[in-house]
């Protein structure tokens, strides 16, 4: 074997020891190359979208394209941006001063208007049950008596877990005189299964009534039958009182009669 034969045959050996090594580039349209994705990205910038290319085959993989789709992206340049404020008055601020000033509002939608609803801010929230607070409390007399409390008709009845004839009728007449619309009870049927989800606040506990003319007929008798008797008590007292003043003055005629007599003597 020759020299040039071992040489050759050494250069072939040392080739196939040595590692392959394979150069994977992309090439555009345009003849460029790059080597890597960042570099192919740097190149396009922000006019196409590679977070789902491949670079290795080359190819947009659909699954990554299909999870970008269905993610919102966000763009600042989308957002809206609300106007400058060219105004260059100085704010008047509130301060404490006796005196009544105007104060400058400052936002930044001008031409929106809050809508406020007054009915809920005159009605002020009521709890459930708070006629129980009611129970309990009697009225005494000037003698110091425990005053009869009045019988509830038998068309009024309770709704409403420990509700009593007392407690309702403290309830009724709560009702008379802090509220002006009309007492008709709960209307609600639901409310004897579940009241504590189905209570009207504005309405005592007592079911749904109706007040019938010979309900209003007797209550007229019973308001003429507490008249007469205080007009009659009325009469009595003024007819007392005459009686006493003219005894009084009989007494005071005698005692000056006396007086005049010892006076000649």
């Amino acid at each position: 074997v020759s020299y040039a034969e071992v040489h050759l045959l050494s250069e072939e050996h040392q080739l196939r020891s040595r590692p392959t090594v394979f150069l994977l580039y992309q090439t555009i349209p345009t003849g460029k190359k790059f080597r890597s994705k960042p570099q192919l990205a740097r190149y396009l910038g922000n006019s196409m979208d590679l977070s789902s290319f491949d670079f290795r085959t080359g190819k947009m993989l659909m699954s990554k394209l299909n999870k970008n789709r269905q993610r919102p992206r966000y763009d600042n340049n989308s957002q809206t941006k609300g106007k400058p404020d060219l105004n260059t008055s100085l704010p008047v601020r509130q301060t404490a001063s006796i005196f009544k000033q105007p104060v400058t509002k400052v936002t930044n939608h001008p031409s929106n208007k809050v809508k406020t609803d007054p009915q809920k801010a005159i009605d002020q929230p009521r709890q459930l049950f708070w006629e129980k607070k009611l129970s309990g409390l009697n009225a005494f007399d000037i003698a110091e008596e425990l005053v009869k409390t009045m019988d509830l008709p038998k068309g009024l009845q309770g709704v409403g877990p420990g509700c009593s004839d007392k407690t309702l009728l403290s309830a009724i007449a709560s009702a008379l005189h802090t509220s002006a619309a009309p007492i008709t009870g709960q209307l609600s049927a639901a409310v004897e299964k579940n009241p504590g989800v189905w209570l009207n606040t504005a309405q005592p506990l007592c079911k749904a009534f109706i007040v019938t003319d010979e309900d209003i007929r007797k209550q007229e008798e019973l308001v003429y039958s507490v008249r007469k008797r205080l007009e009659e008590a009325l009469m009595a007292d003024m007819l007392a009182h005459v009686e006493e003043t003219s005894s009084e003055g009989d007494a005071l005629k005698q005692e000056g009669n006396c007086n005049d007599d010892k006076q000649e003597v």
